[in-house]
């Protein structure tokens, strides 16, 4: 890691173009668009395609599945320009890589787990994105895990979610070096509306703290 290198943010669960721009407009590095129909941050090809393009080509633009057909997923990538796709199920490596984009596994921290493992079995996997777990809920439960759990360093980026906000933001940063950090619910006024002025907080106070300043302390 570079000096004054910052992680990477990517606002999740975005539902609307005004939402969209807003998260543009505060400089973050990605926005996160659910196709999954049990969250309430569920968005519609259609919708999906207009936010997608509303950001331009230089804000990276994730799509959330959960254990999805092949043929939804595919279906999806024919209509919504994505540049990443990001798995939060039990999908397999094999499986994650068929559709020809570079795509992030989530991993749930639950007690006692061992990453490495995990690590091995998706070789092709960009990255990973590690959560709070909470039994039978696959993402988005506004719950933190132990950031002490968070490893140092790895071969391939590790992105930090699970409860994050504005406010416990810059404590987590200084607790964990990760490649990027992925908020939804800690930036909302309502589940699956953005709040401007939180969004805004929360990219303000990660692009102002340097990774080598984390290592330090």
């Amino acid at each position: 890691m570079t000096s004054g290198e910052v992680a990477r943010t990517k606002i999740c669960g975005i539902t609307s173009v005004p939402d969209a721009l807003a998260a543009k407009q505060a400089g973050t590095d990605a926005i996160g668009l659910v196709f999954y129909a049990k969250s309430p941050r569920n968005v519609a090809e259609p919708l999906a395609r207009e936010i997608a393009l509303s950001v331009g080509p230089f804000v990276t633009v994730v799509g959330l599945f959960v254990d999805a057909e092949q043929s939804a997923v595919e279906r999806c990538l024919q209509s919504v320009p994505l540049h990443v796709l990001q798995f939060h199920g039990s999908e397999s490596n094999e499986y994650c890589r068929q559709f020809q984009r570079p795509f992030i596994k989530a991993i749930r921290m639950a007690p006692g787990l061992e990453l490495e493992p995990i690590f091995d079995a998706y070789p092709d996997a960009a990255g990973f994105i590690l959560d709070a777990y909470q039994p039978g809920v696959p993402g988005g439960t506004g719950q933190r895990f132990d950031w002490h759990r968070f490893p140092n360093s790895g071969a391939r980026p590790l992105i930090l979610a699970g409860g994050l906000n504005p406010e416990n933001i810059l404590q987590a940063l200084r607790e964990t070096t990760p490649y990027g950090v992925d908020v939804s619910g800690g930036v909302e006024s309502a589940p699956g509306v953005k709040s401007a002025q939180k969004v805004a907080d929360f990219i303000r106070t990660v692009k102002s703290v340097s990774l080598h300043k984390r290592v330090a302390q």
